[in-house]
């Protein structure tokens, strides 16, 4: 055993004599998990100090969903195209204006993962916050004669936006116990449904400021939709601009966004929260990082243990004596100091840039860790090319396609589409810690895929023609609600989870980021194709295009995900099969005895 993890064993040692005066017998009988509590939906009511921070938490993920919902929406209204009219008609250009967030937020996400580790998950959300409130406010003063602001404030935003989804559900799976952690985390993509719902609804509300249409009286010039002219800005609007819809319409919707990013901020806000209960307050705040961070980035070898214990006493509202808070406790400590004695040898470099360097290097150093980066970037990848932005990006631009009044009746259809979509997230909230990850992905899969086989068939068959086959309309607009039914309560929630408890605990920022970019850089691909593929390969096409990889990801779930449910952070690395030599293994059983917990499968830190 190399000199670092001798004398980083006497430290745990030492540790373990004058602080805590663990030992066997302390843990005597005890079973960790039956002092959990109670597993799945039943269990976050448990904890409500962690079921608050939860909610306050995720409202980057309402910023989220709602700033990706609301474009779809304000795509379609007139004063926009008036304002923008290249963007509303040309479908490359608006594509290029959707992926904008996209490509950003991809680039946010993948720089947030150090700087996280650098400052902390609370000061990452605040952080990023900030920047998307900049964002948002220069796209609502965006005009036609300043429409570099447009685009420079949906690039702004969507930057924070990448950042936010790298460390919120991070944030939330470190704070989380084991047996509730899917139920937690899956709040973030509730969280989001509500966002893309509330965005829905908004828009439909202000697109009715001075009527829907630009010009009342004017008639249409534009391309044919289902054998009726449609607008057309460079030819439709008057001189003086709209004399129907208002520009507000638009800009409402968008800079509203500034309110529940204000409130996230200030309830992140050490000051503001230090002058409201407890129930509100977001560990972390004082301690710069979440739980599992402390031990790994501030604690361990600086002698703030004690600070660390009293965090997590006050996440699992315990007296810090409890023997579930003090296992727990030490549980954690023991990876940190495997961790480190594991790696340090292997790296032995203390220069920043080698320490980034190693933390990628290490993601593909053995099949274990290559194993979890490919699960965790495959499940972003699928949750994108089985179409379900798409679906958000252009519901409005669809459900006209599909034979509905596209001014009006398909807003409307797009708000269906979002209550269906939040109601359906709620199995997921309620099945993730009790049925698994693996059951509910393999059957969200089969149920998109056949969604869109179906949708695409009928739209193969009558799209020339709606107006003449409506019934055929109505089914396939059913098929599309039915296809969100089965995405919402399976990849929609189960890939944050999924990226959020796979990586151990050193690595588990960089992974996570590495993740979220995938899934960003992924739907950054399909807003940019998307609008295209309907003309390149048929509309038809396109729901058999996003078919084909819904098939992958069953077959991919099926013979290669394992399951997590039920595991601690701590023990992925059994679930993943990692591979230790003897003397590692020696060494790790050693780490557990000197500070008094049971020989058992070691957790992989």
């Amino acid at each position: 055993m190399s000199q670092v993890a001798e004398n980083s064993l006497s430290s745990v040692e030492s540790d373990v004599k004058t602080s805590h005066g663990s030992s066997h017998s302390e843990f005597s009988g005890f079973s960790f998990d039956k002092a959990r509590g109670r597993a799945g939906f039943r269990g976050i009511f448990d904890n409500w100090l962690v079921l608050g921070v939860t909610c306050f938490a995720t409202l980057g993920g309402f910023l989220c969903g709602y700033d990706q919902g609301v474009v779809s929406n304000v795509l379609t209204m007139e004063s926009f195209g008036a304002s923008f009219p290249k963007i509303y008609m040309d479908s490359s250009f608006r594509g290029w204006f959707v992926s904008a967030l996209l490509i950003s937020a991809s680039i946010g996400s993948l720089l947030n993962g150090p700087i996280c580790d650098k400052i902390g998950r609370k000061r990452a959300i605040m952080g990023n916050v900030v920047i998307f409130m900049i964002g948002t406010a220069l796209q609502t003063g965006a005009t036609a004669r300043k429409y570099q602001y447009l685009w420079n404030g949906r690039a702004i935003a969507g930057f924070s936006v990448g950042g936010l989804t790298h460390v919120v559900p991070m944030y939330l799976a470190e704070i989380s116990r084991a047996n509730t952690r899917g139920t937690l985390v899956s709040l973030q993509q509730l969280s989001i449904a509500l966002g893309i719902l509330m965005s829905y609804g908004i828009a439909y509300g202000t697109s009715h400021i001075g009527g829907t249409n630009c010009a009342p009286g004017v008639p249409y010039t534009g391309p044919l939709l289902n054998g009726i002219p449609t607008f057309d800005p460079f030819t439709d609007v008057p001189l003086g601009g709209c004399t129907g819809q208002k520009e507000a319409s638009w800009k409402i919707p968008i800079g509203i966004q500034i309110l529940p990013a204000l409130v996230n901020f200030l309830f992140a806000s050490d000051d503001f929260c230090l002058t409201f209960p407890l129930s509100i307050y977001l560990p972390g705040t004082r301690y710069r990082n979440g739980v599992y961070a402390i031990f790994s980035s501030l604690l361990i070898g600086r002698g703030r243990d004690d600070e660390a214990l009293k965090t997590l006493s006050i996440l699992r509202c315990k007296p810090i004596d409890d023997l579930s808070v003090r296992y727990e406790f030490l549980e954690i400590k023991a990876a940190v100091h495997y961790c480190r004695d594991t790696t340090a040898p292997r790296y032995p470099s203390k220069t920043i840039t080698q320490r980034f360097i190693n933390n990628y290097v290490e993601l593909v150093s053995t099949w274990s860790m290559f194993k979890r980066l490919a699960v965790g970037c495959l499940t972003m990848f699928y949750r994108q090319f089985m179409g379900t932005n798409a679906v958000i990006y252009y519901a409005p631009i669809i459900f006209g396609q599909l034979g509905f009044d596209p001014n009006a009746t398909s807003l409307l259809s797009t708000g269906l589409y979002g209550v269906i979509n939040v109601l359906s997230t709620l199995p997921a909230i309620m099945l993730l810690d009790s049925v698994g990850r693996r059951p509910l992905l393999m059957f969200g899969a089969l149920g998109c895929c056949i969604s869109l086989l179906i949708v695409g068939s009928l739209v193969a068959a009558f799209g020339s023609n709606w107006l003449a086959h409506a019934s055929a309309g109505h089914v396939a607009a059913a098929f599309v609600y039915f296809y969100c039914v089965n995405f919402a309560y399976s990849w929609a929630p189960v890939g944050w989870v999924l990226a959020s408890e796979i990586f151990p605990l050193h690595l588990r920022s960089t992974g996570i980021s590495i993740t979220t970019s995938c899934a960003w850089l992924s739907n950054f691909i399909i807003g940019l194709v998307t609008a295209r593929l309907p003309t390149q390969i048929g509309s038809g096409g396109t729901c058999f295009f996003f078919a084909a990889f819904a098939l992958l990801a069953f077959l991919s779930t099926f013979f290669f995900y394992p399951e997590t449910e039920g595991k601690t952070l701590e023990e992925m690395g059994t679930v993943f099969g990692d591979v230790a030599s003897e003397e590692e293994k020696q060494h790790r059983e050693r780490i557990y005895r000197e500070l008094g917990l049971r020989s058992r499968a070691f957790p992989s830190a």
